[in-house]
């Protein structure tokens, strides 16, 4: 791997209990792409992130890592949880507990903990939230809270799972407009599973399409999503 790859997928195969879910995976992810993640139901995507995540080994093939990436230096915005609607903390609370990856034995939030903490909140435009109960929020208000959160363990990369879904269309395309930030002016590398297409293209660096083997990868302008899903439609 060059200096600007953050994690290479080498021919890999994942799954479960020894029967494989997607196969062919090969491709990298280097410093700054913003990468959106395509495919039906069942394609694939949320295994793929698992393994992202370090939480699955691939059946064949090889994942690496830039050395310095470790699991708890990726940031990660998982699907919405109903059980989340209740958490009894403020925001500025659930924020910084982003940062427990980081803290390994050390009990208490350092101050750069908290001014890490503070600087995600403003990033995110909700730092006149920041002293509200987090239950209290709006869907789109959480989001940008767990956004900030998954920033505070960010080393280059975060991962998005579908982080749109439910929010109404301003909000989404609010959402949208903070990650775009935060890939072309914070330099942040994203990966994002999403169902709207026309999103991940109009945003999207590059595309990644899943069928039950990778049928596409590379750069957005070079997708032609038709032939795509022509393709898998015959796999």
């Amino acid at each position: 791997m060059n200096e600007q790859t953050l994690i290479r997928f080498e021919n890999v195969t994942l799954g479960y209990e020894g029967m494989p879910v997607i196969e062919g995976l090969d491709f990298s992810i280097e410093k700054g792409q913003y990468l959106c993640v395509l495919g039906q139901n069942g394609s694939g995507k949320s295994t793929m992130m698992k393994s992202l995540l370090g939480f699955l080994s691939p059946m064949a093939g090889k994942i690496e890592r830039a050395p310095y990436l470790k699991k708890n230096a990726i940031g990660y915005l998982p699907q919405q949880q109903p059980g989340q609607a209740d958490f009894p903390a403020s925001v500025k609370e659930v924020v910084l507990s982003g940062c427990q990856g980081k803290r390994r034995f050390m009990p208490f939030y350092t101050k750069a903990d908290k001014a890490l903490a503070e600087k995600n909140i403003e990033l995110m435009k909700i730092t006149h939230l920041k002293d509200r109960s987090f239950k209290e929020l709006s869907g789109g208000q959480k989001q940008r809270a767990l956004l900030a959160r998954a920033l505070c363990a960010a080393e280059d990369l975060i991962l998005l799972d579908e982080p749109t879904a439910g929010l109404d269309p301003v909000v989404t395309e609010e959402l949208y407009g903070l990650i775009d930030d935060l890939n072309k002016k914070e330099g942040m590398a994203v990966i994002m599973i999403s169902h709207d297409p026309e999103k991940a293209m109009q945003y999207a660096t590059h595309i990644l399409h899943l069928g039950r083997r990778m049928l596409y990868f590379g750069a957005t302008e070079e997708y032609d999503r038709e032939a795509v899903l022509a393709k898998e439609r015959e796999v």
